[in-house]
């Protein structure tokens, strides 16, 4: 008899074990699936119950659902599951005072669990609310364990399993086996808070790496959305850049991975397209100083087991030119634009295949011209727009195709929110960027061009046609600087030019003066001394313009300077200007 006893006790305690570890096991496959810090402490409530318990709650530092350090703040019920729907327990989202007596914080500052093995007995956990523990006790609720949830040494709140009438009250053997399946949830919290910790900074960093909003520039008219990925901000941006005479640059791009590190390294990205754009390079030039940057970039970051290397990083770079109405775009592995045509027409020019930033090695970016009539709307958009998992980029395409026939009359804002609401993927895993921009033309009377021959008597007629095209924009304030700063222009492209020279006068957002040659030698401004005979010409350019500078063409260069229209500027003292400063 005794034998027997002995081994059914022995069986028992087996099927116990076998229970407990069944318990922890699927536990560990069921809590911390995501991480999102509420989901899983909702995941650990409704897995302890009914296999543990009648009720759980979990009770969290208020920092530690946004991602920060547990320490300060406030105590939130965070998560409550029961076998009935009415418990007399604080809801989610109730900030909870514990009373000094009450297992709570008598676990918190312990850092141990807390047994109540007869809650009728209200041996001092109802004190923090005497009259909600009547109801606690009447509702059927006779036994309480109360853990804390610690992780890597921290702790982060408190969980509370119920047992209800009916239900064999908790005894001293189901608290290690509380303790076991609260540290696991509680690692799976810790590193919920710790992802979201870096997801918020990431996105914060990403969003101070985008633009917050489009410059001023009557190229185009534009509109944008950016949306991040549900899970993970990654490395796309967009761009709307002015450049000199009144053109545009509009850009998208895209880097490889997610997280903190492609926020990053998109922000590098950005901040380079501005440098190589102040430059005025030609879009095939810029994205061939981005290759290189790029592959620089991995060549000097090592890369860790998870790190994913910069290589891959895309990007679309067109200037759109509104007086000629020509586009010119180049294309780094991005996806290619989309055309709305005034009459409704949708395309998709097909640009030369370039690699991949960072992969093109020897093979040079190539470049694609096209002319947009005004009105035209051109379409920019990253890779998530397209893609997910359920769809490849053809069948995309093709929702891009209709929801822009759709949208031919209405203007890019609409246009935006037509194209999201037609191709938007049902997950979005990737962030999205989305660029509609909507060119307009300058008119020919806003425009005035004249050919120059390389006499240095040509300066004055022209300086002179230029005067009355002033007049008949009703610019006549403007006469004297920029009849200084023609003189200075003309007078260099006859001397150290070639043909053919050509002056044009361009009415935008400011006065727009150009002068143009065939010689691609590189001007400097530089001080004279008093008893030099020249060298004080874009000196003395640089004190009258607002802004001026050189770019780069096929036939030559150009030299510009703008002034404003707002008011007549301040004409500097010349005197100051031509005289030797050491003097």
């Amino acid at each position: 008899m005794i034998r027997r006893w002995g081994l059914s006790r022995a069986r028992g305690a087996a099927a116990v074990a076998e229970r407990r570890l069944k318990l922890l096991y699927d536990a560990g496959s069921r809590i911390g699936a995501t991480l999102d810090v509420t989901r899983t402490a909702e995941e650990l409530t409704r897995f302890a119950v009914p296999r543990f318990a009648d009720y759980a709650t979990l009770d969290l530092v208020d920092p530690v659902l946004r991602g920060g350090e547990p320490v300060g703040g406030t105590v939130l019920r965070a998560a409550l599951s029961g076998i009935r729907d009415d418990p007399p327990l604080y809801p989610v989202g109730t900030v909870i005072d514990f009373g000094r007596a009450a297992p709570q914080p008598i676990g918190f500052g312990s850092g141990e669990p807390v047994l109540e093995r007869d809650m009728s007995a209200f041996g001092g956990w109802q004190e923090q609310d005497p009259d909600n523990a009547r109801r606690i006790v009447g509702y059927g609720i006779n036994s309480m364990i109360v853990v804390p949830l610690r992780a890597r040494g921290v702790l982060l709140g408190m969980a509370s399993f119920w047992r209800s009438r009916g239900t064999q009250p908790f005894e001293q053997a189901d608290v290690s086996i509380a303790r076991e399946l609260v540290g696991r949830a509680a690692v799976a919290v810790d590193n919920a808070r710790r992802y979201t910790r870096e997801h918020t900074m990431a996105a914060a960093l990403q969003r101070s790496l985008l633009p917050r909003g489009l410059p001023e520039q009557t190229a185009v008219q534009a509109a944008h959305r950016y949306l991040t990925a549900r899970a993970e901000v990654s490395g796309d941006w967009f761009d709307v850049i002015p450049l000199p005479g009144a053109r545009v640059a509009l850009v998208v791009g895209g880097v490889t991975g997610h997280g903190l590190r492609a926020a990053v390294t998109m922000g590098r990205l950005r901040t380079a397209v501005h440098n190589f754009s102040a430059l005025d390079l030609p879009p095939d030039e810029l994205l061939g100083h981005l290759d290189k940057l790029v592959s620089r970039m991995d060549r000097e970051e090592p890369q860790g087991d998870d790190e994913v290397p910069v290589t891959g990083a895309t990007c679309l770079y067109a200037v759109y030119d509104p007086v000629t109405g020509q586009a010119v775009m180049a294309n780094a592995g991005h996806c290619g634009p989309a055309l709305l045509l005034p009459d409704g027409r949708v395309s998709f020019p097909p640009l030369p295949a370039s690699p991949a930033l960072g992969r093109g090695g020897r093979l040079p970016v190539e470049t694609t011209e096209s002319a947009l009539p005004e009105g035209s709307r051109l379409v920019l958009y990253s890779a998530g727009l397209i893609e997910d998992h359920d769809r490849g980029p053809g069948a995309g395409r093709e929702l891009l195709r209709t929801a822009l026939t759709a949208a031919a009359g209405l203007t890019p804002a609409e246009i935006c929110e037509t194209v999201l609401d037609t191709v938007l993927p049902a997950r979005c895993d990737d962030d999205i960027a989305l660029l509609v921009a909507r060119t307009r033309l300058v008119g020919p009377d806003r425009v005035a061009e004249w050919d120059v021959p390389s006499d240095p008597a040509a300066v004055a007629p022209t300086r002179s046609a230029c005067a009355r095209t002033l007049d008949t924009w009703g610019l006549r304030d403007l006469g004297y600087t920029t009849e200084l700063i023609l003189s200075e222009l003309i007078t260099n492209a006859i001397r150290y030019g070639s043909q053919p020279i050509r002056v044009r006068l361009l009415r935008d957002r400011a006065l727009i003066c150009e002068v143009s040659d065939g010689s691609s030698t590189s001007p400097h401004p530089r001080r004279a001394a008093s008893t030099d005979e020249g060298g004080r010409g874009l000196f003395l350019v640089a004190q009258l313009a607002r802004n001026w500078g050189t770019r780069y063409t096929g036939q030559g260069k150009i030299i510009w300077a703008e002034q404003s229209l707002a008011d007549e500027p301040a004409v500097p003292d010349l005197a100051g200007i031509l005289s030797d400063p050491s003097d």
